[in-house]
């Protein structure tokens, strides 16, 4: 058998077993194979299952469909120490254990199979809350990519804990309650206040799974090769220059299925309700879309409050509101006859799921209520939709400080805790009636996400400099050297 290996890289691809992850890192497959890099893409046999189960598919490998145009992206699963049926949100605390301490032996019996495959396996590209990769990839003496999917604000703020914690604003190791003056002390970072940090950096979440992974993951990020970040790099200049003074990290985002379609990749764990026959009996911009995401949840009484919010407003409305929005065992979690009056009144269409780049690309959306995940943030900027922020979890909050204090192509749609109804329709109106300065800047801000794709755009440059840095990575491990191929 001929020993490709001289020919192109062969990069396995793991992503985090979470929506929110798993999208970004099926696009960035799909880019890196038109550049004429083989991919081995890897979801766990619980994300795999979710997903051919959602589209109701016959086919078990979902890059089938772009592999007809010539992209060489192999597929494979997983287990991640559970059985399919095992309820990972339910059991959270559980799940993500086990993935800091099981998860690494499936990883490595993969590995040991992948690089004796044709052509081998020569570069890992993980999701960079992954804590094993530069000790496996030194076992099969591979290049190691993290794969950053947020913006590079929080990345930083991770990647200086240290500086959080010796000026008393991280996990206390020496200081007895956390300061709450602004942090101005991170390289590339003007100012920050404490409630902007990561829900995983306030005393709340200290003792977490998912706390121990973040700093157990960014005490091993500095001996990666390079690091690939989903944002753009006029968006975050100073915070990308700062931490390219320390590793080589390239900002290729915002990474989105060609064309801003519907992905031809299956990616949702969901059914997804089609929402589009409804839509077009819609005036352009006249349409509020609201989710929550794929993985945050929020109270029952929140939930309430956006609703009546809504129904006060008297603004047509499309709201995701998945089954598991609530954390509880509640069976109802709107409030009495809000189903009836919406449909009475023809005002909202709720579905559990959908596709959302089909949906907020349609002509009546004009604003999107987010929990302020950055998918869903790159998405609605694209779309020019200003935005109305309700971070729930981990970098939302974060994000939420770059959409409304930075950007300014969104509003807060609370000022303070609790949520009400009358300041969720007051905000609601606000955006959907008067958000002319906020139109205007998120056409802006698209302008550098649009330029930045272009031939010749950061990102391009950035994703070419990449491959080209792998490669050359490649051949001082293993003596092989490639050629330049790109499909289109």
């Amino acid at each position: 058998m001929e020993n490709n290996a001289s020919k192109h890289p062969h990069a396995v691809l793991f992503p985090y077993p979470l929506q929110g992850h798993v999208i970004p890192a099926v696009h960035l497959a799909i880019k890196l194979a038109s550049k004429g890099i083989i991919v081995t893409f890897v979801n766990t046999e619980a994300v795999h299952h979710q997903i051919v189960k959602s589209h109701a598919m016959e086919d078990d490998n979902i890059f089938n469909g772009v592999r007809q145009s010539g992209l060489d992206i192999r597929y494979v699963t997983i287990n991640d120490g559970f059985p399919v049926e095992f309820d990972r949100s339910l059991n959270h605390d559980q799940f993500w254990e086990s993935v800091i301490h099981d998860f690494p032996a499936h990883v490595d019996e993969l590995l040991a199979k992948l690089v004796l495959s044709n052509p081998p396996v020569n570069c890992l590209i993980s999701d960079t809350f992954f804590v094993w990769p530069t000790i496996i990839a030194k076992k099969y003496n591979l290049v190691t990519v993290s794969f950053w999917t947020e913006p590079a604000l929080v990345f930083t703020l991770y990647y200086h804990l240290d500086l959080l914690n010796k000026n008393g604003h991280g996990h206390f190791t020496s200081h007895a309650n956390p300061r709450q003056d602004t942090i101005d002390y991170i390289p590339g970072v003007h100012a920050i206040e404490p409630k902007d940090l990561s829900s995983y950096l306030q005393p709340s979440d200290y003792t977490s799974p998912v706390h121990r992974i973040i700093v157990k993951a960014f005490e091993k990020i500095k001996k990666q090769d390079f690091i690939l970040c989903n944002t753009v790099q006029e968006l975050e200049s100073e915070t990308v220059s700062a931490l390219q003074e320390k590793q080589q990290i390239y900002s290729i985002g915002p990474i989105f299925p060609t064309g801003f379609t519907k992905s031809r990749v299956a990616t949702s764990l969901w059914s997804e309700s089609d929402c589009i026959q409804w839509l077009s009996t819609r005036p352009r911009g006249s349409v509020l879309y609201v989710s929550f995401g794929s993985y945050a949840h929020a109270s029952k009484r929140e939930i309430e409050e956006i609703a009546n919010g809504l129904l006060l407003s008297k603004v047509g409305f499309i709201w995701v509101l998945r089954p598991d929005i609530v954390s509880s065992d509640e069976p109802e979690i709107l409030p009495v006859g809000f189903e009836d009056e919406i449909k009475d009144q023809d005002q909202g269409l709720i579905v559990p799921w959908c596709s959302q780049i089909e949906v907020i690309s349609h002509p009546s959306i004009g604003g999107f209520i987010t929990h302020c995940g950055w998918n869903s943030i790159l998405e609605s900027i694209w779309c020019n939709l200003p935005l109305l922020c309700f971070p729930l979890l981990t970098d939302q909050f974060t994000n939420r400080k770059l959409v409304v204090d930075d950007w300014r192509v969104g509003l807060n749609l609370c000022d303070q805790k609790p949520i009400t109804k009358e300041e969720v329709a007051e905000k609601i109106s606000r955006l959907m009636m008067s958000a002319d300065e906020l139109r205007r800047n998120v056409k802006e801000v698209r302008k550098a996400l649009e330029g930045a794709l272009a031939i010749g755009g950061s990102s391009y440059r950035n994703l070419d400099q990449f491959i080209d840095g792998v490669k050359t990575k490649v051949q001082e491990k293993t003596g092989f050297g490639f050629k330049t191929t790109e499909v289109s």
